[in-house]
């Protein structure tokens, strides 16, 4: 095995040492493309992980919405200037102040309202409900705002929530169905999808573990409906290699579009600076451009040099074990020397 290759094995391998239940991962660099897998795709059994298989992406969603309303304003359907309450009227209080920039690089203020879910009991215990979007507007529009919009950064689901409404109402169209059109078609994006209500996985794919009152729960079927626009996804390493490659060679968005997307602000990590539905990582000698990403049961990490001939996409099936660091994680995977 080459020095690569056991470089890459040994940082999945110890992933599972250090509890995960199982991962996969898709990496690409000068020397080739390389998938492999470590751990089981079920606990109690010796089944492998395959490394084609599908998983929850989390928060990677976001880029992929982002995406969509980049394309609309590149089209003049929007603008990144518009208020929220141009397309939601009265929805948000103070919506007449925020803008759709400041949803996409989370400085509108608004409460996250994910941090209002139950406790791992009552999450297990709701996993196949349906949720409406605007619960979730709701329950952060319960809170007052963090700070005024523009003031500074806070990372909130809520606003992802929000742009995925003002699509559908600047489209007449669902949110699925411009995702299918804009990206998911055009790309050939087969493995990749908004599940909706519906609870399973496609075959194969890895079981996600959560700890409720002291025991792991298989998180494998849910209906990610909570998530929606903001984490609701479900894709594979291969496609989602795929997606960033097309995104950052400019192959979804105009050169001003996409310049406005790696625009960004800082964040508390000093390695990190967000832009709308994207993250700028800088590591020893590397930067790298793309989104993390955590549903019940899964930890996703998607990140790529600026022309994409570097990538990684690798996914984590959880237990209750604490996950890897990004940035060590990242440093690790790429081989970067401090």
């Amino acid at each position: 095995m080459q020095l690569r290759e056991q470089r890459l094995q040994g940082v999945l391998d110890s992933l599972v040492d250090a509890g995960a239940a199982g991962v996969l991962m898709q990496y690409c660099d000068a020397d080739g493309l390389w998938s492999d897998a470590s751990g089981v795709a079920e606990l109690g059994t010796r089944d492998p992980v395959d490394p084609a298989g599908s998983f929850r992406i989390g928060s990677v969603t976001k880029t992929f919405t982002a995406t969509v309303v980049l394309q609309l304003i590149g089209e003049g359907v929007l603008s990144l200037n518009d208020k929220v309450d141009r397309w939601l009227p009265g929805l948000v209080p103070a919506g007449d102040g925020i803008t759709l920039r400041q949803l996409l690089n989370h400085t509108s203020g608004l409460y996250n309202y994910t941090d209002d879910l139950p406790e791992a009991a009552g999450i297990v215990r709701d996993r196949f409900l349906h949720w409406e979007p605007l619960r979730a507007v709701n329950m952060a529009t319960g809170h007052e705002p963090l700070f005024e919009p523009g003031a500074k950064r806070s990372y909130s689901n809520t606003n992802y929530i929000l742009l995925a409404l003002v699509i559908e109402a600047a489209t007449s169209k669902s949110y699925a169905t411009e995702l299918q059109d804009r990206i998911l078609d055009p790309l050939d994006l087969r493995q990749t999808l908004i599940p909706g209500d519906a609870p399973k996985l496609p075959e194969p794919h890895a079981h996600g573990y959560m700890s409720a009152d002291g025991e792991l729960v298989d998180m494998a079927e849910l209906n990610a409906s909570q998530a929606w626009s903001a984490g609701g996804i479900v894709s594979t390493a291969t496609d989602l290699n795929h997606f960033y490659a097309a995104l950052l060679n400019g192959e979804l968005l105009r050169p001003a579009e996409l310049e406005a997307m790696q625009t960004t602000v800082p964040t508390d990590a000093a390695f990190h600076t967000g832009g709308l539905g994207i993250s700028r990582l800088s590591l020893p000698g590397l930067v790298l451009w793309g989104h993390s990403g955590g549903i019940f049961g899964y930890r996703t990490w998607s990140y790529h040099s600026a022309d994409a001939t570097r990538q990684v996409t690798l996914s984590i099936n959880t237990t209750d074990a604490a996950p890897p660091q990004t940035y060590d994680l990242l440093v690790s995977l790429f081989g970067c020397q401090n």
